[in-house]
Protein backbone atom coordinates (compact mmCIF):
# COMPACT_ATOMS: atom_id res chain seq x y z
CA UNK A 1 0.00 0.00 0.00
CA UNK A 2 2.48 1.98 0.41
CA UNK A 3 4.81 1.44 -1.92
CA UNK A 4 1.84 2.24 -4.04
CA UNK A 5 1.61 5.91 -2.68
CA UNK A 6 5.17 6.60 -3.40
CA UNK A 7 4.94 5.25 -6.92
CA UNK A 8 1.50 7.49 -7.76
CA UNK A 9 3.59 10.18 -5.82
CA UNK A 10 6.41 9.42 -8.58
CA UNK A 11 4.59 9.72 -11.41
CA UNK A 12 2.56 12.23 -10.81
CA UNK A 13 5.67 14.32 -10.15
CA UNK A 14 7.20 12.76 -13.53
CA UNK A 15 4.05 14.29 -15.09
CA UNK A 16 3.95 17.42 -14.04
CA UNK A 17 8.03 17.80 -14.57
CA UNK A 18 7.43 16.75 -18.25
CA UNK A 19 4.85 18.96 -18.74
CA UNK A 20 7.17 21.29 -17.34
CA UNK A 21 10.14 20.76 -19.11
CA UNK A 22 7.53 20.58 -22.53
CA UNK A 23 6.13 24.59 -21.52
CA UNK A 24 9.85 25.83 -20.48
CA UNK A 25 8.26 27.28 -17.68
CA UNK A 26 11.01 26.97 -15.04
CA UNK A 27 13.40 28.51 -17.65
CA UNK A 28 11.40 31.46 -18.11
CA UNK A 29 10.41 31.63 -14.44
CA UNK A 30 14.30 31.85 -13.43
CA UNK A 31 14.84 34.41 -16.52
CA UNK A 32 12.18 36.54 -14.95
CA UNK A 33 13.84 36.34 -11.85
CA UNK A 34 17.46 36.82 -12.66
CA UNK A 35 15.87 40.24 -14.75
CA UNK A 36 13.62 41.94 -11.90
CA UNK A 37 16.43 42.64 -10.25
CA UNK A 38 15.36 40.94 -7.03
CA UNK A 39 18.61 40.43 -4.58
CA UNK A 40 19.43 36.57 -4.40
CA UNK A 41 19.03 36.33 -0.30
CA UNK A 42 15.63 37.67 -0.93
CA UNK A 43 14.80 34.96 -3.92
CA UNK A 44 16.00 32.14 -1.45
CA UNK A 45 14.50 33.50 1.48
CA UNK A 46 10.88 33.04 -0.23
CA UNK A 47 11.88 29.41 -1.54
CA UNK A 48 13.00 28.41 1.82
CA UNK A 49 9.94 29.54 3.68
CA UNK A 50 8.01 28.15 0.59
CA UNK A 51 9.39 24.80 1.64
CA UNK A 52 8.43 25.52 5.16
CA UNK A 53 5.11 26.34 4.59
CA UNK A 54 5.26 23.20 2.25
CA UNK A 55 6.44 20.95 4.85
CA UNK A 56 3.46 21.13 7.09
CA UNK A 57 0.93 19.96 4.47
CA UNK A 58 3.31 17.70 2.09
CA UNK A 59 5.14 14.64 2.18
CA UNK A 60 9.14 15.73 1.73
CA UNK A 61 9.28 13.29 -0.98
CA UNK A 62 6.65 14.86 -3.18
CA UNK A 63 7.49 18.27 -2.09
CA UNK A 64 11.09 17.70 -3.42
CA UNK A 65 10.10 15.90 -6.45
CA UNK A 66 7.43 18.95 -7.28
CA UNK A 67 9.97 21.97 -6.45
CA UNK A 68 13.15 21.46 -7.25
CA UNK A 69 12.63 21.53 -11.55
CA UNK A 70 11.30 24.97 -10.88
CA UNK A 71 13.36 26.13 -7.70
CA UNK A 72 16.39 24.92 -9.13
CA UNK A 73 16.88 27.18 -12.31
CA UNK A 74 16.27 30.08 -10.03
CA UNK A 75 19.11 29.37 -8.21
CA UNK A 76 21.18 28.65 -10.78
CA UNK A 77 21.23 32.07 -12.42
CA UNK A 78 21.41 34.17 -9.55
CA UNK A 79 24.71 35.20 -8.06
CA UNK A 80 25.37 33.72 -4.48
CA UNK A 81 28.67 35.11 -2.69
CA UNK A 82 30.68 34.04 -6.29
CA UNK A 83 29.77 30.06 -5.78
CA UNK A 84 30.68 28.02 -9.08
CA UNK A 85 27.91 25.54 -10.02
CA UNK A 86 28.52 22.89 -8.48
CA UNK A 87 28.91 24.57 -5.36
CA UNK A 88 25.79 26.38 -5.40
CA UNK A 89 24.22 23.20 -6.07
CA UNK A 90 25.37 21.44 -3.21
CA UNK A 91 24.63 24.40 -1.14
CA UNK A 92 21.04 24.51 -2.38
CA UNK A 93 20.62 20.91 -1.91
CA UNK A 94 21.40 21.04 1.78
CA UNK A 95 19.21 24.35 2.40
CA UNK A 96 16.40 22.97 0.74
CA UNK A 97 16.48 19.31 1.84
CA UNK A 98 17.06 20.67 5.58
CA UNK A 99 14.07 22.97 5.56
CA UNK A 100 11.83 20.63 4.48
CA UNK A 101 12.87 18.61 7.11
CA UNK A 102 12.04 21.42 9.65
CA UNK A 103 8.93 22.04 7.75
CA UNK A 104 7.89 18.40 8.94
CA UNK A 105 8.10 19.12 12.31
CA UNK A 106 6.94 22.44 12.73
CA UNK A 107 3.92 23.48 14.69
CA UNK A 108 1.34 22.89 14.34
CA UNK A 109 0.98 21.37 11.57
CA UNK A 110 3.92 19.62 11.18
CA UNK A 111 3.34 15.94 9.63
CA UNK A 112 5.43 14.50 12.06
CA UNK A 113 4.54 15.58 15.22
CA UNK A 114 1.17 14.19 14.16
CA UNK A 115 3.23 10.77 14.03
CA UNK A 116 5.10 11.34 17.17
CA UNK A 117 1.61 11.84 18.86
CA UNK A 118 0.43 9.12 17.77
CA UNK A 119 3.52 6.82 18.71
CA UNK A 120 3.24 9.14 22.29
CA UNK A 121 -0.66 8.91 22.56
CA UNK A 122 -0.78 9.68 26.32
CA UNK A 123 1.25 13.12 25.86
CA UNK A 124 -1.14 15.52 24.91
CA UNK A 125 -0.37 17.60 21.24
CA UNK A 126 0.10 20.79 22.72
CA UNK A 127 3.05 19.08 25.04
CA UNK A 128 4.63 17.86 22.03
CA UNK A 129 4.43 20.79 19.95
CA UNK A 130 5.82 23.05 22.75
CA UNK A 131 8.85 20.11 23.07
CA UNK A 132 9.87 21.05 19.26
CA UNK A 133 9.92 24.86 20.18
CA UNK A 134 13.54 24.29 20.99
CA UNK A 135 14.72 22.24 18.23
CA UNK A 136 12.92 24.05 15.72
CA UNK A 137 14.79 27.35 17.33
CA UNK A 138 18.25 25.89 16.73
CA UNK A 139 17.75 24.53 13.49
CA UNK A 140 15.93 27.72 11.75
CA UNK A 141 19.16 29.40 13.46
CA UNK A 142 21.55 26.80 11.56
CA UNK A 143 19.63 27.73 8.41
CA UNK A 144 20.40 31.30 8.62
CA UNK A 145 24.01 30.48 9.68
CA UNK A 146 24.06 27.63 6.51
CA UNK A 147 22.57 30.40 4.23
CA UNK A 148 24.96 33.45 5.05
CA UNK A 149 27.95 31.65 5.32
CA UNK A 150 28.12 28.48 2.46
CA UNK A 151 31.30 27.23 3.49
CA UNK A 152 29.97 26.21 6.38
CA UNK A 153 28.11 22.96 4.65
CA UNK A 154 30.93 23.33 1.55
CA UNK A 155 33.94 22.69 2.96
CA UNK A 156 34.85 19.07 3.41
CA UNK A 157 34.70 20.04 -0.77
CA UNK A 158 38.48 21.64 -0.55
CA UNK A 159 39.81 18.78 0.74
Amino acid sequence: ETTAMIFLVLLGADLLNSGLALTQMPTELAEWVKNSGMAPMLVLLAILVTYLILGCVMDSLAMILLTIPIFYPMIMGLDFFGLDESSKSIWFGILALMVVEIGLITPPLGMNLFIVQRAAADVPFMETARGVVPFLISDLLRIVLLALFPGICLWLLTF
